[in-house]
């Protein structure tokens, strides 16, 4: 960092704590909503815990991509902040230090974490999409191998019947177990042990046993009178079913690279919705990563408080904006891939909007004496304030009693 000065230094720790931050509380906030979702989910589905990380590791991508926008922004408008409320700022510009030339910094961090995001969506994130999709392909299926549910019956295939009333040692010893077996030719077997276990069978990967112990086996055939039988251990193989392998990837435009996006987007061969389709979703990921290079002016233009305020307004405002850019684009994507909507203009459209917004709310801060971005919006939040505080007062103080009438 030798080609930077002690005061882009200044900055640069300036926007890095409170960035850092906000991207891990962003993405944290993120990750502990989903995880919830997925403990209640794998639970039901019988799988194992562990399935549960594996599923959040391949969200992480995902949650990446929209927690490194806002981290940027807030951190360089915290730094920013700081520097106005401290007085630093009018420092630094009366030495003649512009605007522009303080955005050294945020301009490399923006640069840098626009390719770092580039990456995520273009390549990183759809892989990940297609192996979260995979993960909750094999666990619906029971591929994970799916635990047998405590007190309830669980079918094994069309034919078996197993409840178990406890479970020792993650499923490894089973106590009291009932099992009722059934063949095509209408014998039941009805097995009921004392405690088992579920062991692999060497050469068969579709075959597991059921070794069981200290039971019985009563055995009804049709037209004949039912057998029982009493055993110290006895082996039940049981079957599995099938599992169809899961499809390839590219199931949905999500899990398409960004090369393949292009490829798919422009090539006439293909039917014009899934062209369309593929149009709208490249030309969300490519908006969203552009978007990055104006957050440091974003966030600038709405650090800077009114002179003797320390309004936090600008703070409120720019995660309101660019929420709700990022909500546009996505509307913008689903309505164009529909169909309904030129995908090029349906998502370029906002972006040159929020643009020139942008650069005219950074041109009143950074070259209009006096100006300020957002100052009727100041003005306007001020006058609030003072209403709801003299009402607040006024409520404290109670009603005004009348004045007393004059007895003469």
């Amino acid at each position: 960092m030798k080609f930077l000065s002690a005061i882009d230094r200044y900055i640069f720790r300036l926007v890095l704590m409170p960035m850092l931050g906000i991207f891990v509380l962003a993405a944290s906030l993120l990750v502990l909503d989903k995880m919830l979702r997925l403990f209640d989910f794998v639970a039901t589905e019988g799988g194992p815990i562990g399935v549960v990380f594996k599923m959040l590791a391949n969200l992480l991508p995902e949650y990446a991509s929209l927690a490194i926008p806002l981290g940027l922004m807030l951190g360089i408008l915290l730094a920013f902040r700081k520097l106005a409320t401290s007085s630093e700022l009018d420092v630094m510009r009366a030495v003649g230090l512009s605007y522009t030339r303080l955005l050294r910094v945020p301009y490399i961090l923006a640069i840098l974490l626009a390719g770092l995001n580039f990456a995520i969506v273009g390549y990183l994130q759809p892989l990940a999409r297609y192996y979260y999709e995979e993960l909750n392909y094999e666990l619906k299926s029971g591929a994970l191998g799916a635990s047998i549910k405590v007190g309830e019956f669980t079918s094994l295939k069309d034919r078996i019947a197993l409840r178990v009333d406890e479970s020792r040692d993650n499923g490894r010893s089973l106590i009291g177990i009932f099992a009722r077996v059934a063949n095509e030719k209408g014998q039941v077997l009805s097995i009921s042990a004392r405690q088992g276990q579920f062991l692999a069978l060497k050469g068969a990967p579709d075959t597991i046993i059921l070794r069981l112990d200290q039971g019985q086996i009563i055995q009804d055939m049709p037209g004949k009178q039912p057998r029982v039988l009493s055993f110290t251990r006895h082996d039940l193989p049981i079957e599995l079913p099938q599992i169809e392998k899961f499809r390839k990837r590219g199931g949905t435009e999500r899990e398409y690279l960004l090369p393949e996006l292009a490829n798919l987007g422009w090539n006439k061969n293909l039917p014009k919705e899934e062209r369309i389709s593929s149009q709208a979703n490249f030309n969300y990921r490519m908006v969203e990563v552009i978007m990055m290079l104006l957050l440091p002016l974003m966030a600038v233009a709405l650090a800077i408080p009114p002179k003797r305020s320390t309004s936090a307004l600008g703070l409120f405002v720019s995660i309101v904006m660019v929420v709700a850019y990022h909500k546009v684009n996505q509307y913008a994507a689903d309505v164009a891939s529909l169909g309904k909507m030129n995908p090029i203009l349906g998502l370029w459209g906002p972006f040159f909007v929020f643009a020139a917004l942008i650069l005219w709310m950074y041109w009143r801060v950074a070259y209009v004496p006096g100006g300020q971005a957002i100052g009727w919006l100041e003005k306007g939040a001020e006058i609030v304030v003072k209403r709801f505080k003299s009402l607040l007062k006024r409520s404290k103080r109670g009603p005004l009693l009348p004045e007393p009438a004059d007895p003469s």
